[in-house]
């Protein structure tokens, strides 16, 4: 009896100590809990850091793992700047296309202000010209020059689209349309992408030419000759102006064959290229100033393509007896083109700013840019013409577009009669009120964009000197240089735009202080007039050259940015 009374005992007395270890057991898995222990399959961390503990076979439960992934939780707010920049990201992407569209629409009227002066005031500034070379010799004023150097320049375009015009004439637009139509739809594909690089090409190459030839006519005769002559230059932009004129022409009778095809296969393919432009934009690292460029290229891409749709509804039209029936079945592909170019530039420029972390606000600086141009081609001191300005910073021509609407025009509508001339110059003197009326609401419009920028002071900068020019180009030859220790860098004023995380504009005496960037000879004539700092660098303090010269950083400024940006993703 007492053997069995002992052994009961003990059997009980270890009941009790499993009882109270698994109590134990589940008490310290409630705490762990509480702590915010992770639990995983047969794994337990400790506070997030520590070595996980087996667990028991008997814990691992399949509804205890699927509740436990019904009811986990997380905290956004944990990562509060992470969620913030996308929202931006997306808050951007969404604003892209209506600031784009903004830049765009002030570039058109840029491109139509520089291109209508071709055809309004350049004309009438040729017959001054030439009236003032006939009584200046007349009137015995041998002390004053026969012609200003603006006068001489609009003289030479003159010329230029006279000599060209002629020569156009003897071009055949009837047998190169079949010729293009008789080619396969690949080989017209290809032709159209060529073409296109070629138009690139020389436009990057004309404005050279075309400057070349203004300087060389208008260059002081007591300087040392350093050039080949006028004539030499004045026939090299004949045959650029006419070359590219020809160009253009085959462009515009490629996109009239496809415009005219049954299956429209060629307009497709045509328009699909323009995706493509995508994929080779989208995925490469760009910059403020690589987008400067491209933005440019694209103003530039759009304008020459509405030209091209004009020209071929009116060839259309001619062929079609002016029907104006006509006129509605070409709209669809007219709108078609259009839309198709739009939503490549927006989505183009939507993932461009995304994956390079571009603010929408930087397409309100490149107005305020394009703004100062205009503006200060105003100015007495304007050393260039405002049509060349917007060539230089565009890359955008319009003497051949020009050339080229010019001849289809003259070809497509017959003058004839009394009535006739007068509708024409009715039509002459619409397209000069326009013209008027588009440079007195770009004008005022551009007044309040430089303003808004801070960008008034560098309007009355005066032009630079031939002093500073020679000093620059030393400069910019100069391989080895030293910057010293105290010189900051480039400040917002020295960039012209006010950005929203820039400190206020400096005081007059600091920016005359401020070191500020050498430039090349070619930046010194192609840029906007704000290169009076440059001779600071050279003569400050000492005005000597010992203090040493700065190296020209990559970081350009906006308005530096001019050099035929037609090759907008080209990467420095």
């Amino acid at each position: 009896m007492a053997d069995s009374l002992s052994s009961s005992l003990g059997e009980e007395k270890e009941k009790e100590k499993e009882d109270r270890e698994k109590d134990r057991k589940a008490t310290k898995t409630e705490k762990k809990d509480k702590d915010g222990v992770t639990e995983t399959s047969g794994f337990n961390n400790k506070n997030g850091g520590g070595k996980g503990k087996k667990r028991s076979l008997s814990d691992l439960s399949l509804v205890r793992f699927i509740t436990a992934e019904l009811t986990r939780g997380y905290f956004l707010e944990h990562n509060e700047a992470k969620y913030t920049e996308r929202r931006e990201r997306v808050y951007t992407c969404l604003r892209i296309p209506k600031e784009l569209e903004k830049l765009m629409t002030f570039g058109f009227f840029l491109c139509l202000d520089a291109f209508l002066y071709v055809f309004t005031l350049l004309p009438l500034r040729v017959l001054l010209a030439l009236l003032r070379l006939l009584t200046v010799p007349c009137c015995g004023l041998s002390g004053s020059r026969l012609l200003q150097p603006a006068q001489v320049c609009d003289v030479l375009k003159g010329f230029i689209m006279v000599l060209c015009y002629s020569m156009m004439s003897y071009v055949d637009y009837s047998m190169m349309y079949h010729l293009i139509r008789g080619q396969s739809v690949i080989k017209l594909y290809i032709i159209y992408n060529m073409l296109e690089v070629a138009d690139r090409l020389f436009s990057s190459f004309g404005q050279d030419i075309l400057d070349a030839l203004y300087w060389t006519a208008t260059e002081p005769k007591e300087k040392k000759r350093a050039h080949i002559g006028v004539i030499p230059h004045f026939l090299m932009a004949v045959l650029y102006v006419f070359l590219h004129a020809i160009l253009i022409m085959v462009q515009a009778t490629t996109l009239n064959v496809a415009f005219n095809s049954h299956n429209k296969s060629l307009l497709t393919i045509m328009m699909s290229n323009n995706f493509v432009e995508i994929k080779g934009s989208v995925f490469k690292k760009f910059e403020k100033n690589n987008l400067f460029q491209m933005s440019n290229s694209d103003i530039k891409e759009r304008f020459t393509n509405y030209i091209l749709l004009l020209i071929v509804c009116l060839r259309n039209m001619e062929q079609f007896s002016w029907n104006p029936d006509h006129l509605w079945v070409l709209f669809p592909d007219v709108v078609m083109v259009i839309a198709s170019e739009v939503a490549v530039d927006v989505v183009k420029h939507a993932f461009i700013t995304k994956f390079n972390d571009i603010s929408a606000d930087v397409y309100g600086e490149y107005r305020a840019s394009l703004a100062f141009d205009l503006v200060s081609s105003r100015q007495k001191n304007a050393y260039t013409d405002y049509s060349d300005s917007v060539s230089r910073r565009m890359g955008f021509i319009p003497l051949p577009l020009a050339l080229l609407l010019i001849r289809v025009v003259t070809s497509s509508v017959k003058i004839q009669g009394s009535l006739s001339f007068m509708c024409v110059l009715l039509f002459y003197l619409g397209m000069i009120t326009l013209k008027v009326l588009n440079s007195i609401v770009l004008l005022g419009t551009s007044c309040g964009f430089v303003k808004e920028a801070n960008m008034e002071e560098k309007l009355f900068d005066p032009p630079p000197s031939v002093a500073s020019s020679r000093a620059n180009s030393r400069a910019h030859r100069t391989k080895h240089v030293h910057v010293s220790a105290h010189q900051e860098p480039m400040t917002a004023d020295r960039v012209g735009i006010s950005l929203a995380s820039v400190n206020p504009p400096l005081s007059k005496s600091a920016e005359s202080s401020t070191p500020t960037l050498p430039k090349s000879d070619s930046d010194t004539f192609l840029t906007t007039p704000d290169e009076d700092n440059d001779d600071k660098i050279i003569n400050a303090d000492t005005g000597l050259e010992e203090e040493g010269l700065k190296h020209r950083t990559p970081k350009k400024d906006l308005l530096e940015i001019d050099r035929f940006t037609i090759c907008g993703n080209r990467i420095d």
